[in-house]
């Protein structure tokens, strides 16, 4: 019987550590999955910066279809793309800015996280 008791203690103990910790992987893959959907505006701001000069963001052509995770992407005349999750479990919803940096012909992007989300329900390409 002393037996049992230890092993439920041991087993209330494992879950009360693993769940906050699976709770926090399942909203950084939804949130994940819309940076992934911004790839594809993120294509657009780079193809139209090298063939567009004095481009704005209705040059790019891009438009946006939700997704059960991803509420919006906008791109504005910087360039920037900003991505909201919706429906992923957090708290709050976390919003993605990615900022492109034209060096010398090659784009190379930073992403943001602008709602201060915890650090474990962000993407690691955004920490």
């Amino acid at each position: 019987m002393i037996e049992l008791m230890i092993v439920i203690a041991i087993l209330g103990i494992l879950i009360a550590i693993a769940l906050p910790a699976y709770q926090d992987y399942s909203v950084r893959t939804k949130n994940t999955e819309c940076l992934n959907i911004a790839a594809a505006a993120k294509l657009g701001v780079g193809e139209v910066s090298h063939t567009v000069s004095g481009w704005t963001a209705s040059d790019i052509g891009y438009s946006f279809i939700s997704s059960s995770y991803c509420a919006t992407i906008t791109i504005d005349n910087t360039g920037t793309i900003t991505a909201t999750t919706q429906n992923t479990g957090a708290d709050t919803m976390a919003q993605f800015q990615l900022i492109p940096t034209n060096d010398a012909g090659r784009i190379s992007w930073q992403c943001i996280e602008v709602n201060n989300v915890p650090a474990a329900q962000v993407p690691s390409a955004c920490r």
